[in-house]
């Protein structure tokens, strides 16, 4: 197949190391974030929260409040400005990993891109002061709206079994260390005996978490009450009020905060080049 073009100079963009240094700063970027996050729900788990949500916004209130806090929040923005471009570029060539052509591996790079872009408006508007809302302001908003549409409740309980089937199959990946696909081949040795319990405990707590934002998505079209829908900050707030009391939050934000780890070992070995990959890949 010949390209145009515009795809040739798409390409070449994505294959060059300066766009590859970009796109493993935002990987870093996460990275922080997670790390973050798990630190206030530690915080948030021994009633020491402070004021600031368990999610993207707050982790990123408490770097702009810090020494040189805007300037590395603008540096995130920029990391997930590379994140954008990247996913995009593999849901144009597809992923570099096994069947990574095919065209749902290209829409889950195509439904990182727009959660990306999240993730890049909320950093900016964080560093130029306009604040935000917070993930549980975010989701209930989404579940009032939809269910003032037609059909809007189904559309919610879809949403809702969507993030569990989600949180399920990145569980079920990181007990199979399917991630290991997704880095490169030089992970050996002693770094990758580091990086794979890293993978396994990150990503199984992700996806734990994943699981119960869509069960209270459930809840809230099932019972036809938007206030029952959760974000990050209020699902894990509720791991609280479990019979395990405040451990299971502990637990899990441990676990979110080993993946924070593992995204810095992303940073550092995971496949970021998609440019090799044929256009015509099916």
């Amino acid at each position: 197949m010949t390209e145009n073009v515009a795809d040739s100079g798409l390409r070449r963009t994505a294959g060059h190391p300066w766009f590859h240094r970009l796109t493993r700063t935002g990987l870093a970027a996460r990275g922080v974030i997670y790390l973050l996050i798990g630190w206030l729900a530690l915080r948030i788990a021994f009633g020491r929260g402070g004021g600031h949500e368990a999610d993207q916004r707050g982790a990123l209130e408490t770097v702009v409040g810090g020494p040189g806090g805007t300037a590395a929040v603008w540096l995130v923005a920029a990391g997930f400005a590379g994140l954008v471009l990247w996913q995009l570029a593999e849901a144009r060539y597809g992923r570099p990993v096994p069947d990574g052509g095919k065209p749902h591996n290209r829409a889950l790079a195509f439904a990182r891109a727009l959660i990306y872009i999240a993730g890049l408006a909320g950093s900016a508007g964080i560093a130029i002061g306009l604040g935000g809302r917070s993930s549980d302001q975010q989701s209930r908003a989404f579940t009032a709206r939809a269910m003032d549409a037609p059909g809007g409740r189904w559309l919610v309980l879809a949403a809702g079994a969507g993030f569990v089937i989600c949180g399920a199959v990145v569980v079920w990946h990181a007990v199979r260390r399917n991630f290991l696909d997704e880095l490169e081949p030089g992970l050996t040795g002693p770094a990758r005996r580091i990086v794979v319990p890293l993978g396994v405990v990150g990503n199984c707590a992700r996806g734990l978490l994943l699981a119960g934002i869509g069960v209270f998505l459930g809840a809230a079209a099932l019972r036809h009450d938007p206030g029952r829908a959760k974000g990050l900050d209020g699902t894990l707030r509720e791991f609280t009020a479990t019979p395990a009391g405040p451990w299971l939050l502990v637990a899990v934000a441990a676990g979110l905060a080993v993946f924070g780890m593992y995204a810095f070992c992303e940073a550092r070995w995971r496949k970021v080049d998609a440019s090799s990959r044929p256009v015509s890949s099916a």
